[in-house]
């Protein structure tokens, strides 16, 4: 297993739409195992292919008992309610910004050997799926906000309250 560097906004591989996974084999593992460190390292919930330079479907996402989903060709196939929540991105550190996601998402993909299976997640799970399944598009968390803050605007906001 490595460390891959996460790509910033800006880099030419986060706009582009990734390629299906066809071969579920050594090179395949080694790349959910490089993005686990990385994410772990990263302390993040959630981190593409694409974000490390690889453009396959390959995601993984923290769920709510702190267990990394490894998820290869996820679609959603159901989506439920909606929330507004803050979001931010391991490609655009520091900044956050408001953003609407469903309330609950359910995910069909395959797991590192081909297998299907689904998935359903709420909230914060849901919210991930989300934005992670929208890295493989070419797309960023920042296209569904108005405004992007720090940290530090954050925190003044919270204070304000």
């Amino acid at each position: 297993m490595a460390l891959r560097k996460i790509l910033k906004q800006g880099d030419s591989a986060l706009e582009k739409v990734c390629r299906p996974v066809e071969k579920f084999d050594r090179k395949l593992h080694w790349l959910l195992d490089d993005l686990r460190e990385t994410l772990e390292e990263a302390d993040g919930v959630g981190l593409a292919a694409p974000q490390v330079g690889i453009l396959r479907r390959a995601v993984i996402v923290v769920d709510d008992q702190e267990q990394m989903i490894e998820l290869v060709n996820p679609v959603i196939i159901r989506q439920e309610g909606e929330q507004d929540g803050w979001e931010g991105c391991l490609s655009v550190p520091g900044m956050y910004g408001k953003v609407r996601r469903p309330s609950s998402v359910t995910v069909r993909a395959q797991d590192r050997n081909g297998n299907f299976f689904e998935v359903s997640g709420e909230d914060m799970v849901a919210r991930c799926f989300c934005h992670e399944l929208e890295h493989l598009d070419g797309h960023l968390f920042v296209e569904h906000t108005d405004k992007l803050y720090t940290v530090e605007e954050l925190e003044a906001m919270e204070e304000d309250n």
